[in-house]
């Protein structure tokens, strides 16, 4: 379920520190039920190889699509990925943070994992439209559980950015981002299962 963009701003998360140039452009709820130490659990849910990630044809429609005009157009080439015409996030973080668990790289997509605290985990992913990263916090319900909270934040590169980003929107948040919301729900519940 999409929410408030409040749901990420009024949350005293460490990533708002460093990424005050970036915009948010999705909040979500992540159906992860679990304990107050539970986002490590999580995070170990995105380090595998993918067999149990199930998203929807539409998604991996839609993803083929963009990895293809990746391809053609060399949007993901290295040198519009992390280095040092594109610094990593990792170069804005706080000593602590620094020195602190950082998480692992994603394998099913070319996310790279900034820091991992006990309720946050923050990956990025830079290409020629855009510098993204994906937030996951972890969140007391109030009711004495606790679920994660993704929020996806965006800084625009260019004007191929600027017009690419806000046309791609409506796909991600009808088809990308709900399939990638319930194969993660089916996931979690699958290794509690276990």
């Amino acid at each position: 379920m999409r929410l408030p963009d409040t749901a990420f701003t009024e949350r005293p998360w460490r990533v708002h520190e460093f990424i005050k140039d970036f915009e948010i452009e999705d909040v979500w709820h992540l159906e992860t039920p679990g304990g107050p130490d539970d986002l490590a659990l999580l995070v170990a849910q995105f380090d595998s190889d993918g067999a149990d990630f199930k998203p929807s044809p539409m998604y991996k429609l839609l993803f083929a699509i963009r990895w293809r005009l990746g391809a053609i157009l060399k949007w993901d080439g290295k040198e519009h990925g992390l280095g040092p015409r594109n610094p990593s996030l990792r170069d804005r973080l706080p000593d602590d943070l620094l020195n602190g668990p950082r998480g692992p790289d994603m394998k099913v997509v070319p996310l790279k994992s900034v820091y991992q605290s006990k309720d946050e985990w923050v990956t990025e992913v830079v290409n020629k439209t855009v510098h993204a990263a994906m937030h996951i916090g972890w969140v007391d319900d109030g009711k004495g559980g606790h679920h994660a909270v993704m929020a996806i934040l965006v800084k625009k590169k260019g004007t191929l950015g600027k017009v690419y980003m806000p046309l791609i929107l409506p796909f991600r948040r009808v088809f990308v981002t709900p399939s990638l919301v319930k194969a993660i729900g089916r996931s979690w519940r699958t290794r509690l299962a276990r």
